[in-house]
């Protein structure tokens, strides 16, 4: 299948763009920067240089993708998201005497989104943090640390509420200790078995 650029999707050079991949209206992609096949960036959104993304990604609209982000396949990255790479950003050197540049240096912190994961609309994403394999992100959360693989993360900032089965179906609820109680849990949706253990959730291998 042939790549769709928007006539009025501004793509800077050393861009790489796979096959199938469409890109919208008013988008912007900061050269370079790499984006897999079969992909859909939708309008106004915001791709800077060095963000690597893979095959199969769903970016909604105005979604703004800052340098460091790496984003592996299946990924959905709805409307309105914002990640982020600096822990203390400012605009100026500290004598105000100049602009600090736009570049990555040694206060950019990169973010890793695994495989299968979903950033609901609105949410804001920490810098030099990791979203688990399959993890979800609830709407308007704000997320200050690393997500675990499975997790279901809500609010700001993001705390875990359970586990989410690949098919997106909850599986398991946070205890009253604030983690996962241990053991099995099997999805009711399409039957999928979780082994959970100290927290961390596994698929169950037979």
């Amino acid at each position: 299948m042939a790549t769709r650029i928007h006539p009025t999707a501004l793509i800077e050079d050393a861009v790489e763009i796979g096959d199938g991949t469409s890109v919208w209206d008013n988008v912007h992609i900061r050269g370079p920067a790499k984006i897999g096949a079969d992909c859909i960036v939708g309008e106004k959104t915001y791709i800077a240089y060095d963000v690597v993304i893979a095959d199969r990604v769903k970016i909604n609209a105005r979604v703004y993708i800052c340098a460091g982000v790496t984003i592996d396949s299946g990924v959905m990255v709805s409307a309105g998201v914002i990640f982020t790479n600096d822990r203390f950003p400012r605009a100026t050197t500290s004598d105000l005497e100049r602009l600090r540049p736009s570049e990555p240096d040694e206060h950019t912190l990169e973010t890793l989104v695994r495989e299968g994961a979903t950033i609901g609309a609105g949410a804001v994403i920490g810098p030099g943090l990791e979203i688990g394999r399959f993890a979800m992100i609830g709407m308007g959360s704000v997320v200050t640390r690393t997500v675990g693989d499975f997790h279901l993360v809500l609010g700001n900032p993001a705390r875990l509420v359970g586990a989410v089965c690949r098919c997106g179906e909850p599986v398991a609820k946070r205890g009253e200790s604030g983690t996962i109680p241990d053991g099995e849990a099997t999805c009711n949706r399409c039957a999928r078995v979780y082994m959970i253990d100290s927290g961390s959730v596994s698929e169950h291998v037979s």
